[in-house]
């Protein structure tokens, strides 16, 4: 089972998408980013997606002070194709951060490239 930790203004809601989609390998709980940092840095949890109004950086600023930059991508107000989330996934990013606005879009593609991954 693949655990995902939603954080920041639209937690809630990234978590619905995702659960909505109805993936059985895909374990997803609401966090705050401190939290979600901890337990992604013993292996507790294995992605963390984060939102803020811009989808830039309060959407990850803590997890990004703590994982560092080298596990960590927001994806700001773009939205990204499952090749690229595939692509950014497999170079070993584990946290990722988009806008409240994206949510619908982005959280189904994150779902599905994840859980792809197996």
């Amino acid at each position: 089972m693949t655990k995902i930790l939603t954080g920041g203004v639209g937690k809630v809601e990234v978590a619905q998408a995702i659960g909505r989609l109805g993936i059985d390998s895909l374990d997803v709980v609401t966090s705050s980013d401190m939290d979600a940092a901890m337990k992604l840095r013993v292996g507790q949890a294995d992605y963390y997606l984060g939102t803020c109004h811009t989808g830039a950086g309060a959407s990850l600023g803590v997890l990004v002070g703590l994982m560092g930059s080298a596990a960590c991508h927001t994806f700001g107000r773009s939205v990204p194709t499952e090749e690229e989330i595939t692509a950014l996934i497999s170079g070993g990013k584990k946290v990722f951060g988009f806008s409240m606005d994206q949510i619908d879009a982005i959280a189904p593609l994150m779902a599905r490239a994840i859980a792809a991954r197996g």
